[in-house]
């Protein structure tokens, strides 16, 4: 069975989840700091490629960071989902969250975002990724924004379950 995905996340947690899956082949299509609308620009090619049974979907974060519009984000993403599920694969939405700088109702909107879109898309969410790390300075880089590698078992512990 192959599990392929995209996924910002670091290349240990992928890892993880490799090692806990051994039939599955899992590929890594990440492009750091890659917005929705690049996620969308690459899928179609990537859908074809790997021809995915699993999307782990983590895309959105650096919409938020650069104050992006919402209304796209969430068009892009819809778009993803929608693709992906009509090439046949299950959709695994992860969520996350931008620093509380950029306003309550923009960083609340932008965490509402993903619940709205598995709601309407009727997939599973995975509920702020860095839930467990985000907030504790020895698992983040020194930017405040990436997990470390020391976090990355606390992510994949955190996605396992979904």
């Amino acid at each position: 069975m192959d599990l392929k995905f995209n996924t910002a996340g670091c290349i240990c947690w992928i890892q993880k989840l490799q090692s806990s899956h051994p039939d599955y082949t899992i590929y890594n299509a990440s492009i750091s700091g890659d917005t929705t609308a690049g996620g969308l620009a690459r899928l179609p090619h990537l859908l074809k490629r790997y021809q995915p049974e699993v999307v782990l979907l983590e895309l959105g974060a650096n919409d938020g960071l650069r104050g992006m519009s919402l209304k796209a984000m969430q068009g892009n993403l819809s778009a993803i989902i929608k693709q992906s599920k009509k090439s046949g694969a299950q959709v695994l939405l992860l969520s996350m969250r931008i620093p509380s700088n950029y306003g309550k109702r923009y960083t609340d909107m932008f965490y509402n975002s993903f619940q709205k879109l598995a709601n309407k898309h009727v997939i599973p969410v995975v509920p702020f990724i860095l839930e467990n790390v985000a907030l504790d300075k020895s698992q983040m880089q020194s930017d405040g924004l990436h997990p470390n590698e020391k976090a990355q078992p606390i992510i994949a512990n955190h996605i396992a379950p979904y």
